[in-house]
C-alpha cells in the first residue's frame, strides 16, 4: 500500500503530461515531446535517476511515445487535407537518416549537453514563432534540388536529440518556406513519426547495458512512462488537431512561440543550475 501512495504522484505526473502532451501534439504537430521531456526529465530526479542518464532516459521514452502521437495527430490532419505528401517524399528519407544519427550521437553525451540544445534550439524557434514575421520567408517552395536533403537531415538529427517530433523545427522552417501554418503543423505530425521510429531504435541500442538505468527501462526507453503517457496521448491529439483548424494562423503561431519560450527557459535554466 506504501508502495502505491509513493508511486501515485509519478503516475498522476505522467497521465496529465499524456493529456497536454497529446493536445499539443494534434495543436502544434510537435509530436508532444516538447512537454514529455522537461516533464519526465523532473519525474526521473524526483525518484534518485542519475542526473548523468536522465535526459537520455526523457528524450528516449518522449521519442517512442511519438511513434503512436504522431500516426494519431498525422491521421486526424489528413483527415482535413493537411497533410503534404509530395513534401514527405523529399523530405522522408534524409529525416529518417538525420533522426538515426542523432539518437546515436546523443549517447555519448551527457544530460547537461542534451538539455542545452533543447533549451537553446527552442528558445530561437519560439522567438521566431511568436513575432509577427508571417511575411518573413527565405524561399517561394520547399528546395527540391541537390542540396533538399541538407535541412531534413539536420532537422531529424536534433529533434532526434531533444526527443521531439520534429514540428518543434519543422513548422518554422516551412513557414519561411513560404508553406501556409496549417499545411506545415499537418506535414510536421508525420513527419515527427520518421523521426521517432529510427530515434526509439537508436536509443534502445545505445542504452541496452548501461547499468545506470532505472526498473522497467528498454535501452534508455522506460517502459512505464511510455505505457502510462502513450494511449492518452493518442486520446488527446485528435482533440488538438480540432482546436488547430478552428484557429487563424497568427494566433496559431503566436501560440506555438509562447510555449516554446517558457519551455526552453526552464531548460536552459536546468542546464546552468545542475
Amino acid at each position: 500500500m506504501d508502495m502505491l501512495i509513493d508511486i501515485l504522484p509519478f503516475v498522476v505526473m505522467m497521465l496529465v503530461t499524456g493529456v497536454v502532451g497529446g493536445i499539443l501534439a494534434g495543436l502544434l504537430g510537435v509530436g508532444g515531446g516538447i512537454v514529455i521531456v522537461p516533464v519526465l526529465d523532473t519525474a526521473l530526479g524526483f525518484y534518485g535517476v542519475d542526473s548523468a542518464i536522465r535526459m537520455h532516459i526523457a528524450v528516449a521514452t518522449s521519442l517512442a511515445c511519438i511513434i503512436l502521437t504522431s500516426i494519431s495527430s498525422s491521421k486526424a490532419h489528413h483527415a482535413k487535407g493537411a497533410v503534404d505528401f509530395n513534401l514527405i517524399k523529399v523530405w522522408g528519407p534524409a529525416v529518417f537518416i538525420g533522426s538515426l544519427i542523432g539518437a546515436m550521437a546523443a549517447s555519448y553525451v551527457n544530460s547537461q549537453v542534451l538539455s542545452a540544445i533543447f533549451g537553446i534550439v527552442a528558445l530561437i524557434v519560439a522567438i521566431k514563432m511568436a513575432l509577427p514575421l508571417d511575411n518573413v520567408i527565405i524561399s517561394q517552395d520547399v528546395p527540391r534540388g541537390i542540396t533538399a536533403p541538407a535541412t531534413p537531415v539536420v532537422i531529424g538529427g536534433l529533434s532526434s536529440m531533444m526527443g521531439i517530433g520534429g514540428g518543434t523545427l519543422s513548422v518554422p522552417v516551412l513557414t519561411l518556406m513560404n508553406q501556409p501554418i496549417h499545411r506545415a503543423v499537418g506535414s510536421a505530425a508525420f513527419i515527427g513519426l520518421l523521426i521517432s521510429i529510427p530515434g526509439t531504435i537508436g536509443f534502445i541500442v545505445s542504452g541496452l547495458n548501461d547499468p545506470r538505468l532505472p526498473p522497467g527501462s528498454f535501452g534508455y526507453v522506460n517502459l512505464i512512462g511510455f505505457a502510462l503517457i502513450s494511449p492518452v496521448t493518442v486520446w488527446a491529439a485528435p482533440i488538438g488537431a480540432k482546436i488547430a483548424h478552428s484557429l487563424d494562423k497568427r494566433h496559431l503561431s503566436t501560440l506555438f512561440g509562447g510555449f516554446l519560450f517558457i519551455v526552453a527557459c526552464r531548460m536552459i535554466y536546468r542546464t546552468l543550475v545542475a
